[in-house]
């Protein structure tokens, strides 16, 4: 059996799930290298309804097509960032509710 194949069965499950994070990550390198401190937003701590008039306030220094990144970890952003994007104009291009916090990336209109 070649060594790849001895070692693949010996790695034990990821219990933190950073290493998927780090993946993610590395998936969306070009994505990410494109970004800068104006296209992320960090609401985390931030309670209804702060995420969404950050966001909106960021998204009036962006120019149309600009993508902004806001992650939150507000329950109620779960609702509210659809609805601000829907009542707005802009596009939700992904929300990730799985990690911890929330991903969400809007595109401006």
């Amino acid at each position: 059996m070649p060594p790849l194949l001895r070692f693949r069965h010996r790695v034990t499950p990821c219990r933190t799930r950073l290493c998927h994070k780090v993946v993610d990550a590395l998936k969306h390198l070009a994505y990410l290298e494109g970004m800068n401190d104006n296209n992320l937003l960090d609401a985390t701590g931030l309670l209804c309804p702060l995420p969404v008039l950050k966001a909106r306030k960021r998204l009036q220094t962006l120019t149309s097509g600009d993508v902004l990144t806001v992650h939150a970890d507000d329950p109620a952003a779960i609702i509210d960032m659809p609805h601000f994007c829907a009542e707005a104009g802009h596009t939700l291009v992904s929300q990730d509710l799985d990690s911890a916090p929330q991903i969400y990336v809007i595109r401006k209109k």
